[in-house]
């Protein structure tokens, strides 16, 4: 499936932000988890792009069980002898001629309606799945392995710790309809830090905090802005759970890759970095408006969270930002209104990535 023109874009702005590390990647052989996902695809994308800038290409292996994607989400060139597709559960161990010298794992079941779906999936792959690829990554030497964690594992944090730093505990309900995620993703964390400290595997933990942009599509994601934009596309009520007082910050998509390569490659074993946007702090219903304005219509009601939907929504989430700042150089650049006219034009063009 050939990329659209607009993520084609982002991603040679994602490459030139990564300019002064990509020789890293020179010869070097990379898995990313998840490969097929709204994340895993720019992820991919990234790496096969940089291949224009090395001299001795990267082999990128892609590994999913397409629970909630599909094959031909993934194959963005399948002639690229760089690039292989692999049907693959995390929680199963690898072949054994996969031996990366990088590890990106970014599988899971990020969207509420799946984790509540799919609640044993869910727990399997941030447990078993994230020790399966820690050990592989002790064994075969692998230079750096960083895994997807969330900023869920916050939980609903206490006001006086909005913007959320990484030291953080959290507030988390280990019984809620939640927890399937929340908690297995908690638990992940610690096999990680675990793994670091007892045997030297060089493990970081990305938490994001609401990454959106092309390609994320409501009919497999559920979430806020593309829930919007499919409903006000298709001429009808953007749908606003409970009194749309919740809010969230918004982190482009090129900035969270930006992020999330800077941790695979600077950040510190065994520590965590929050990678998001720390301004333009928006409750739902006042997104909502955003849209109407940026797309010229559309309407939004208020509804009841539906029984697909799990409770226990956090109200408010703002990632603290100052440790990715200080370690990993990071800041986000792109503001709320610029990555939603990005996201309305894609969703204009093409709905396809």
């Amino acid at each position: 499936m050939p990329i659209s023109t607009i993520v084609r874009e982002d991603i040679k702005v994602i490459v030139e932000s990564l300019s002064s590390d990509l020789q890293t990647f020179t010869g070097k052989s990379v898995l990313v988890t998840g490969g097929c996902g709204f994340l895993g695809r720019y992820l991919i994308a990234t790496l096969l792009e940089m291949n224009e800038n090395l001299s001795i290409p990267c082999k990128v292996i892609c590994a999913d069980t397409f629970i909630t994607s599909s094959r031909e989400q993934a194959i963005f060139d399948s002639d690229d002898p760089n690039f292989t597709l692999l049907e693959h559960d995390v929680c199963v161990e690898l072949p054994q001629h996969i031996r990366p010298d990088y590890i990106i794992h970014a599988a899971g079941l990020a969207s509420p309606f799946y984790y509540r779906k799919h609640p044993i999936d869910t727990m399997r792959v941030s447990v078993e799945g994230t020790r399966t690829l820690l050990d592989r990554a002790r064994f075969a030497g692998t230079s750096k392995i960083i895994y997807f964690s969330s900023s869920e594992i916050y939980g609903d944090p206490v006001p006086e710790c909005i913007p959320t730093p990484e030291t953080y505990w959290g507030n988390v309900s280990c019984l809620g309809p939640r927890a399937c995620y929340d908690e297995s993703k908690r638990l992940g964390e610690t096999i990680c830090s675990v793994y670091q400290s007892l045997y030297g595997v060089p493990v970081s933990i990305v938490r994001p905090f609401n990454v959106y942009g092309p390609g994320g599509l409501a009919a497999q994601d559920f979430r806020v802005i593309p829930a919007f934009l499919t409903a006000a596309f298709a001429g009808k009520k953007m749908p606003v759970h409970g009194k749309g007082n919740q809010t969230r910050t918004f982190c482009y998509m090129t900035d969270a890759i930006v992020g999330f390569f800077k941790v695979l490659l600077h950040g510190r074993p065994g520590e965590a970095y929050n990678i998001g946007h720390n301004q333009d702090e928006i409750n739902v219903i006042s997104l909502a408006h955003v849209i109407t304005e940026l797309i010229g219509g559309g309407t939004q009601e208020l509804v009841d969270y539906p029984e697909t939907y799990p409770a226990g929504e956090p109200q408010r989430r703002c990632p603290d930002l100052s440790k990715a700042q200080r370690e990993l150089h990071f800041s986000p650049t792109i503001d709320l209104r610029s990555g939603l006219i990005r996201t309305i034009q894609w969703y204009r063009e093409s709905q396809l990535i």
